[in-house]
């Protein structure tokens, strides 16, 4: 798995920063008069307050490479997001690589069974349209897929998706986002992630996984 972030609104917490001020201001505040104790201090307010639509003006795009169909089909449900996915309409799989979990390991049966897709896939599209041929591809299938969210969305994703409880692969690529999003705009995500940092866990006893994560 590799994750990038490409590109991302200038100076986040400042942006979320303005954004705030001027909801409570009689004109525009300058973003050249706004310091980091002004950020800290808004921002702090605004997630305590819970006036999270600020936020929002703050976007990221991430690049995310080598993860499972299984893994973009989760993500996917966060709705609030602009994604495009490497096409198996138009990209010839025929050598597929397939995301192997730790669980499995070296197997010989899933190794034997990936080999057998390849040779079914490639006989198929010589038969048939590969977009006809794709149905006999794996959720282990290796994609690539670029993704926009605002940081108030990146929240919510972050809260679901760094919990234990979380798929391990979506989780990974969670956390790799959360680190580099955290490194461009650290007051926005102050405390963002498993919501086991910030309080109790919200599951229920029978659900919580008992380890909190513990806070970066």
């Amino acid at each position: 798995m590799k994750v990038e972030l490409l590109a991302y609104t200038p100076e986040p917490d400042k942006m979320a920063t303005l954004a705030a001020l001027t909801c409570y201001s009689k004109d525009v505040p300058s973003l050249d008069e706004i310091t980091s104790e002004t950020i800290e201090e808004v921002l702090g307010m605004v997630k305590e307050s819970g006036h999270h639509s600020v936020i929002e003006h703050a976007s990221f795009t991430f690049a995310v490479q080598g993860v499972s169909r299984s893994l973009t089909h989760q993500l996917v449900r966060h709705r609030i997001a602009s994604y495009s996915q490497q096409s198996q309409r138009y990209v010839d799989m025929g050598e597929f690589e397939p995301v192997v979990p730790d669980t499995i390991g070296d197997s010989d049966l899933y190794d034997e069974f990936m080999e057998r897709v390849k040779k079914v896939y490639s006989e198929l599209k010589e038969e048939v349209p590969v977009e006809d041929a794709r149905y006999v591809l794996p959720n282990a299938t290796k994609t690539n897929i670029i993704i926009t969210m605002n940081a108030r969305e990146l929240w919510h994703f972050f809260s679901l998706r760094c919990c234990r409880r979380a798929q391990w692969e979506i989780r990974d690529m969670a956390n790799r986002m959360l680190e580099l999003a955290r490194d461009i705009a650290p007051v926005i995500f102050n405390g963002a992630g498993a919501p086991c940092i910030r309080g109790p866990c919200p599951e229920s006893p029978e659900l919580s996984c008992g380890k909190p994560v513990k806070k970066n």
